[in-house]
């Protein structure tokens, strides 16, 4: 039998990624937050991207629990489905910065291979993965959705740092200290990488919004 893929070919478009990017006047590349259920992720994404929105750049959130009411809504979190979930974000991340925007993903995504084949998958420089380092007590203390009190009682099967393991980054791009340091001065870390990485132009300090973590 003939693979499906055989008789499928990629069609090239004239309205390039390079085109995109200087329409839009900054690079485009995929932001990858990793890191504990309770570490932060979602909302220091939403506040990175608000500081850059702010700034005229072309960004987008994918939240790890935002896409299982749609994209990943058939998955449920053994390892081959949480691999299947990262493959998916990681596609269409890509899809993103090919039409010259910003993917900021924030996803537990536990498995170091999982997020090494996204990274793989695109050119170097285009995937920056940012650990939100928080200890795991930081994370059950603030516990917002009590996923933490649920899995202790085994209400939760495969929970991340609980039943299921968390690997972290080997050598992440950036490392910001979410378990003690404030969503701003977070922000401000990740802006001034971008800035320095020459992605971003600068951006005025004032412009990055303060929020609680």
């Amino acid at each position: 039998m003939i693979p499906m893929q055989a008789n499928v070919l990629w069609h090239h478009a004239t309205v390039t990624r390079q085109r995109r990017e200087q329409m839009n006047g900054h690079k485009s590349f995929i932001l990858w937050f990793t890191g504990l259920s309770g570490a932060g992720k979602s909302t220091l994404a939403h506040c990175v991207e608000e500081s850059l929105f702010l700034h005229g750049c072309r960004t987008y959130v994918f939240d790890g629990d935002n896409v299982r009411h749609g994209l990943c809504a058939d998955l449920g979190f053994s390892d081959a489905d949480r691999a299947e979930n990262i493959r998916r974000i990681g596609e269409m991340s890509k899809l993103f910065i090919d039409a010259g925007g910003i993917a900021l993903a924030a996803f537990i995504s536990p498995f170091r291979k999982d997020r090494e084949i996204v990274r793989a998958s695109v050119k170097a420089g285009d995937f920056i993965e940012i650990f939100c380092h928080a200890p795991l007590s930081v994370c059950e203390q603030r516990d917002v959705k009590g996923l933490y009190r649920k899995a202790r009682r085994g209400e939760i099967p495969n929970f991340t740092g609980i039943s299921s393991p968390y690997e972290t980054p080997g050598n992440p791009e950036i490392i910001v200290m979410t378990g003690e340091s404030t969503v701003e001065e977070c922000a401000r870390q990740i802006i001034g990488y971008l800035q320095h990485k020459g992605k971003i132009n600068p951006i005025r300090s004032e412009s990055i919004k303060q929020q609680n973590l």
